[in-house]
Parts: C-alpha cells; sequence; structure tokens
C-alpha cells in the first residue's frame, strides 16, 4: 500500500483500467456484465454448502441438542451480520465511483475508511456480546440445553466479528474497483477452509459444537490476511495511493456514514418484514410453517443467482455515476437487467417443472409437503417480481442513492403490513404468501419512481471526483 501525503489536485495517471470506455459497444457490455456476474454466481454456491457441512457435523453428535445449538448460533450471527451489510454495499458504491472518476486517491481512503469503520463496529460488538447474547437466547428461548450450547457457539465465535465486518468492507471494495475474480478468491478460502477445519475439529478430533465456533473463527481470520493481501496487490495494480487528508476529509466521512446509515435502516426493514412473515406462517400450524420456511429456501436459492447481476450494476453503473456518463450508466442497467431476467426465467422455469421433486428433497413429511406443494406457485412467479428489486437495489447502492432507497424499503415495509393485515386472515396461507409478493413488487414499485431523477442527475456538473450525492 503506497502513501502519499501529496495534495489531491496534484496531476492524475490515466483512469484505472479496467472501468471500458462510457457506452462500449453491446457485445462489451455482455461481456464485462458477465465478467462480473459470473464470479460472483459462483461464488455464491458455496454458501449453501457451508450451512450443510456445519449442519451435518453436528447432526451426527449423540445427541440433537448439539444440531440446535448451532442453528440457534448461527442465527444469531446471521442475524447481527446481516443488519452490518452496509458495510459491504456502500463500501462497493464509493471505491466504484472513484474508480470511475479515476481518482487514485479516493480509492485507497474508501478502502481505509471502510475497513476502520468495520473494525471498529466488530470490537463494539465483541465488547456487548453478553448482553446481545442474553437479549438473543431470551427471545428464542430454545430450552436450557441447546441456550448453553448456543451459548459455547457464540462465545467462541464472536471473537471473529472484527474479521468479519472488515471481510464486508474488503469485498466491497474488489467489487468497486471491477475485481470479482478476488471476490471468488475470498469467499472460496472463507467457505473451503470452514469446511476443511471444522471437519477436522469436529470430526478428527471430536471437539463438537466448540469445533464448529472455531473452524469459523479461524476461517474468518485467514480470509482477512489473504483479503488485505489482495487489496494491496490491488492499490499496487491501480497506482492508487491513500492521501492522509483525503482519508481525513470531514465531508466524504459524513457521506460515508449517512450512506451507511440509510442502508441499515432499509435492510432493518427488510427483516422486520420477513419476521412478520414467519410469525403468520406460525398462525396457520406446525405443516404450513415448514412448507413456507421451505419455500423461502428457494427464495434465499434465487437471491444467490440474481445478486451476480445486482451487483454487476452496482459495479458498471457506479463507475459510470464517478465518470458522470448517462450513456454507460443506461448501458450497464439495460444489458445487466437483461442477463438477470433471462436468469429469473430460468428459476421460472425450473419451480414450474421441478417444484415438487426439490420439496420432496427438503423433507419426506407428506404433511409438509402438502403445505409447501400447495403455495409453489407463489413461488414459480416469484422470479419474475423479484428480479426488479434486486436490480433496482443494485443501481442505487452503485449510485450511493441510499436515502431513496430507505424510503423505498419504508413505504413498501407499510404496505406489506396493510396486505398482510387483510389478506392473512382473508385467504389463510395464500394471503399471507400474496402479501409477501405485493412487499417484493413494492419494493419494485416504489424504488423505481425515484429512478428517472437519477439518471437526470447525471447531467449536472459536479465536481470532478466527488461521490454522487448519497441523498
Amino acid at each position: 500500500m503506497t502513501v502519499n501525503s501529496s495534495r489531491p489536485e496534484q496531476a492524475q495517471p490515466p483512469a484505472p483500467t479496467g472501468s471500458g470506455p462510457p457506452g462500449a459497444p453491446e457485445g462489451g457490455w455482455n461481456r464485462r456484465v458477465l465478467r462480473i456476474a459470473g464470479p460472483i454466481i459462483l461464488s455464491n454456491l458455496s454458501v449453501p454448502l457451508l450451512g450443510a457441512v456445519d449442519t451435518a457435523a453436528m447432526g451426527h453428535q449423540p445427541d440433537a441438542a448439539y444440531l440446535g445449538g448451532v442453528a440457534i448460533g448461527a442465527l444469531f450471527f446471521n442475524f447481527i451480520y446481516w443488519g452490518f451489510g452496509f458495510l459491504r454495499m456502500g463500501t462497493t458504491g464509493f471505491a466504484a465511483q472513484a474508480h470511475g472518476a479515476g481518482n487514485r486517491d479516493e480509492l485507497g481512503a474508501t478502502l481505509l475508511r471502510s475497513l476502520i469503520i468495520a473494525g471498529a463496529l466488530g470490537l463494539l460488538i465483541m465488547a456487548l456480546q453478553a448482553p446481545l447474547a442474553g437479549l438473543a437466547l431470551h427471545l428464542l428461548d430454545p430450552g436450557a440445553e441447546v441456550a448453553a450450547l448456543a451459548r459455547d457457539y457464540i462465545d467462541i465465535r464472536i471473537w471473529g466479528a472484527p474479521a468479519t465486518l472488515m471481510l464486508y468492507a474488503l469485498l466491497g471494495w474488489q467489487l468497486g474497483v471491477q475485481r470479482p475474480a478476488a471476490v471468488l478468491l475470498l469467499q472460496l478460502l472463507l467457505n473451503g477452509s470452514n469446511i476443511a477445519i471444522t471437519l477436522l475439529l469436529v470430526v478428527g478430533l471430536g471437539w463438537r459444537i466448540e469445533g464448529a465456533a472455531t473452524g469459523t473463527l479461524i476461517a474468518e481470520y485467514l480470509a482477512l490476511l489473504f483479503g488485505l493481501w489482495l487489496a494491496r496487490r490491488a492499490l499496487r495494480d491501480l497506482a492508487a495511493r491513500v492521501d492522509w487528508r483525503a482519508l481525513r476529509d470531514r465531508a466524504r466521512l459524513i457521506a460515508l456514514l449517512r450512506v451507511n446509515r440509510d442502508i441499515f435502516l432499509r435492510t432493518a426493514c427488510l427483516q422486520v418484514a420477513f419476521a412478520l412473515f414467519a410469525r403468520s406462517g406460525a398462525q396457520f400450524g406446525e405443516a404450513t410453517l415448514a412448507g413456507n420456511a421451505i419455500l423461502l429456501q428457494f427464495q434465499s436459492f434465487l437471491a444467490f443467482g440474481l445478486d451476480g447481476f445486482a451487483h454487476a450494476v452496482e459495479v458498471l453503473a457506479g463507475s459510470a455515476v464517478g465518470a458522470r456518463s448517462r450513456r454507460a450508466f443506461r448501458s450497464a442497467v439495460t444489458v445487466s437487467s437483461l442477463w438477470a431476467l433471462a436468469l429469473a426465467a430460468i428459476f421460472t422455469l425450473a419451480y414450474a417443472l421441478a417444484g415438487s421433486m426439490l420439496i420432496a428433497l427438503f423433507t419426506d413429511l407428506p404433511e409438509v409437503r402438502a403445505a409447501a406443494e400447495a403455495m409453489l406457485p407463489w413461488m414459480i412467479a416469484s422470479p419474475l417480481i423479484s428480479i426488479w428489486s434486486y436490480q433496482l437495489d443494485g443501481i442505487f447502492i452503485g449510485a450511493t442513492r441510499t436515502a431513496a432507497m430507505r424510503n423505498a424499503m419504508i413505504l413498501s415495509l407499510i404496505g406489506f403490513v396493510i396486505a398482510e393485515r387483510i389478506m392473512a386472515p382473508a385467504f389463510g396461507n395464500d394471503g399471507l404468501w400474496s402479501a409477501l409478493l405485493i412487499f417484493i413488487g413494492l419494493r419494485a414499485v416504489t424504488l423505481g419512481a425515484y429512478y428517472p431523477a437519477l439518471e437526470r442527475s447525471l447531467d449536472e456538473k459536479n465536481e470532478p471526483g466527488r461521490p454522487a450525492q448519497a441523498a
């Protein structure tokens, strides 16, 4: 990492390679979208495998409480870390804009700002581990034995919080500077080492739940060290510098904090919506609750796939915003959305033709299979509805217009609550699923209403290299 204390107005080297010419030919845009989306989709495929190995390792212990302890502990960390997803998303937007503008000083400063904030938040989570774990176990109330095992798992894994959050920043930055292969390598190392170490500790050494937690902890710090090394190489390849005055730039720091705040609030609303969906589903009985949970796994697989193109539009649209190129912005949005639409259609076809077989892979309980198959038509429709909210999220993250994302999500949550209160009592579980798809559709409609103003803003003359307006 090269440090330079020269003033930012010093002559800059040519723009970073890889951003491409604004308004590139359609074939070129197709290649650029697939070059980013492909590695992201591949890296996402390793995530379900990781959970399957952890579950299998604990599922072969002498007591089912071990499996419950890991499940509760993993749920705790998923909930905590999902809320800090803004560290990845916000960093991607600012890095993409600096990359598109050719502002090398800001590329380094963006990375360091995000790493410092992520590390500080990780330390805060560690300091608050006792009240956070106590509150979670009180709310979930899994029973004394499972709670004790879950607490053992949490007490070990919590020490990885700084590494996990700093990895979010590193992944976001690598995406922003259009290095998807680095993202793939990081994810493969994180998940691959986690699997290998967990199997060694649990199966080989008999550590049980402590082995599952320790395997994840070691993998997180291995991935952090590798990620820092990759970032150092990227800064060198881009001839990027860290100007300490730029790092302390109050306006940029405030913009980063504002973007992170908005994404955090947006994510919290999303979590509330799915929590309300689960709570309402529980009122229809255990079989219905289990069937809904299976179909939500289908929605997760859909998200893993479409996220690749959402990340591609984050990077390419953000780069176009940094370059102030409306033509490049439109090309990035159009081409990535067409690819995402094609993938969504494939998911719809797969769920229509093989949905019942996929449900059977998750359970052999007749009542649960029947409950899931009854709701399968809603899941078949979901990909062609979900794609638009995913793509718009990517567009607005890349442009760092996160206030619009926050406002749209709040309106969508209100719409979901109203729809759920009306539809679920009247039509049962069908009404609940219709309310969920209304929520997903509202996310696209409300955020789409902000899109014309975003595109028009690219004609405005901003200071070169400054990030686009976040509000």
